[in-house]
């Protein structure tokens, strides 16, 4: 093998399928003609050497960039009114590998990438060759940026002659302050038409669905559909519409089946950030569309959530300063909370409020303070009641400061829990998931607070929902939680153990869970579970289970159960 620096042009024809397709012959005397013709002559002239000739286009290797460019120029303009040819043209300076009588590389990829973004009639340089040429014949080549090439790892600066479209030099678009997404026409891959109006309903159903989110931004129905039916570089979309993410996904039919997939892309990186399949009846298309939409839009927000914790944790600048230092202290405060750290989790509530100063309407920051003192005062790591009143006046802080804004309801939601105020709690949540019926977070909120009233059939109800939208979601505990407190209050051992270490088993540093589980092992008189529980639930929260006896903390609303969860753990033991 022989490895060398070579400038390498990659010349496409145009709509080549499409050519075949009209006229075959026709197009195929063409480009017999061309190939032979002008083709060979302008290459010859320019000492390039054809190093690949494929149906629709040419691999040419030349010594020099400068005769690479101007063979391509001349090819070009020579090719003008053309009545069937036109060709995109790529032109790289870099590494090339011949063997077997073809050539590899980084000068080969990158300069079929660059063929590929150019217009017809046009030709793409990047910006190692642009400054391997003359001043003169440069001046030629308008500045079009950073290009993300598909499969290429970084961004090419590239430059263009011919180009029109004035779209290609414009910087990119600043990113929001927010997480955002544009969601892609579904692909109908059916060759069926009648799919075609189930998967764009699909597409604006999703859009209308994410849209509910406060903490996103996502790209309008109109501005997405001008991306149907077109070859679609994920990156670029991306960088042309300003957003974090892309989501895409197809339909397609088989008898009275239709298999759905859909993927979520970070457009930055180019990678995979989640991808599901959902197979369905056509009995009732508008059910099916439904329920799609409902799973689709559940899991995605809960995945963009994870990807912009992990961008807090790396500090990767993503946001505005004050969402940055929210998204910090979110992250911040849940691994504070997951390693049992008071102090660390305070300092994260501390960055919060520095977020709210600098933005007074920064609805991460109001969302990490409310969960923040509504768990501090849960797990007792202050007084209980000085807690949860700094929680309920956060939460209508934010209700102040974001007005009709389902994180505000979600505030409120525990905010009241945590004073005792059960039935404000349920109506804060209820508003939330009238807001928002997709957001996990709110049913399971819902979930819990009806449990905690006594409601145990709207509680499964509202639960189950939340499970079924989200099973593998981040805090869906709290809907097995649900299950448990539901099952704890009619007697229902068996579901109450199933729910229960379904829900310790999805986040062990909770002590309601711990609690209900030793109330339960206490009353059937299981000692050895007692002392696993209670040996957890102090590692984390010592003083929790005085706080129930002391009246400070309240899992139930009604008397009756609390005596019941109580007179559990005075049969294990632990009577004060």
């Amino acid at each position: 093998m022989e490895r060398r620096l070579a400038a390498i042009m990659a010349a496409d024809v145009v709509g080549y399928s499409r050519l075949m397709g009209e006229d075959e012959a026709g197009t195929l005397m063409a480009l017999r003609d061309l190939r032979s013709g002008l083709f060979a002559r302008t290459v010859d002239s320019h000492r390039g050497i054809v190093v690949k000739s494929m149906g629709d286009g040419w691999l040419v290797e030349f010594m020099a960039v400068a005769d690479s460019v101007t063979c391509g120029i001349e090819l070009q303009e020579q090719l003008l009114g053309h009545e069937i040819i036109k060709l995109r043209i790529g032109v790289h300076l870099g590494d090339i590998t011949h063997e077997n009588e073809d050539i590899y590389g980084d000068g080969v990829n990158i300069a079929a990438r660059l063929q590929e973004i150019a217009e017809p009639g046009a030709i793409v340089i990047s910006d190692v060759a642009r400054r391997s040429i003359d001043g003169k014949l440069g001046a030629a080549f308008a500045d079009l940026g950073k290009q993300d090439l598909k499969n290429i790892a970084d961004p090419v600066t590239a430059h263009g002659w011919g180009m029109t479209a004035v779209a290609a030099a414009v910087e990119p678009l600043p990113l929001p302050d927010k997480p955002s997404i544009v969601v892609l026409p579904f692909d109908n891959m059916s060759g069926d038409p009648e799919q075609e109006y189930f998967a764009d309903g699909l597409t604006e159903d999703i859009i209308t669905d994410l849209s509910r989110f406060d903490h996103l931004f996502v790209i309008a129905r109109n501005t997405a559909f001008t991306y149907k039916g077109m070859k679609i570089d994920v990156a670029q979309v991306a960088r042309d519409l300003g957003v974090h993410f892309v989501l895409e996904g197809s339909v397609r039919k088989a008898g009275n089946r239709v298999r759905i997939t859909a993927q979520l892309i970070d457009g930055s990186r180019g990678t995979h950030v989640w991808a599901e399949r959902y197979d369905g009846a056509l009995e009732d298309v508008f059910d099916l569309q439904d329920e799609v939409t409902r799973n689709v839009t559940a899991r995605v927000a809960p995945q963009i959530n994870n990807e912009r914790m992990r961008w807090a944790r790396q500090r990767e600048g993503v946001f505005d300063e004050a969402h940055d230092l929210a998204w910090r202290a979110q992250a911040n405060a849940w691994e504070a909370f997951q390693r049992a750290d008071p102090e660390g989790h305070a300092v994260a509530l501390q960055m919060a409020e520095r977020a709210i100063e600098i933005n007074g309407k920064c609805a991460p920051a109001y969302s990490t303070l409310c969960d923040g003192y509504g768990l501090r005062s849960l797990l007792a790591w202050d007084d209980p009641g000085e807690a949860a009143d700094n929680a309920l006046s956060w939460a209508n802080t934010a209700m102040a400061a974001l007005p009709q804004s389902f994180v505000a309801y979600l505030c409120l939601g525990f905010a009241h829990l945590r004073k005792g105020h059960t039935e404000q709690a349920v109506r804060g949540y209820a508003q939330a998931v009238e807001l928002n019926p997709n957001h996990v977070g709110a049913l399971t909120g819902l979930s819990f607070a009806e449990a905690s009233l006594g409601d145990s059939t709207k509680a499964r109800r509202h639960a189950e929902a939340a499970i079924r939208l989200s099973p593998k979601d981040g805090l869906i505990g709290n809907s097995y939680l649900a299950l448990a407190m539901a099952a704890f209050v009619e007697g229902d051992d068996d579901a109450f153990i199933e729910a229960a270490e379904s829900a310790i088993l999805a986040h062990p540093v909770a002590p309601i869970r711990r609690a209900l589980m030793i109330s339960y092992a206490g009353r059937v008189g299981k000692d050895h579970l007692v002392r696993i529980h209670l040996d957890e639930l102090n590692r984390f929260s010592p003083d929790f289970i005085a706080s129930l006896f002391e009246g400070k903390n309240h899992i139930f609303a009604k008397r009756e159960h609390m005596d019941l969860l109580l007179d559990g753990l005075r049969k294990g033991g632990l009577a004060v």
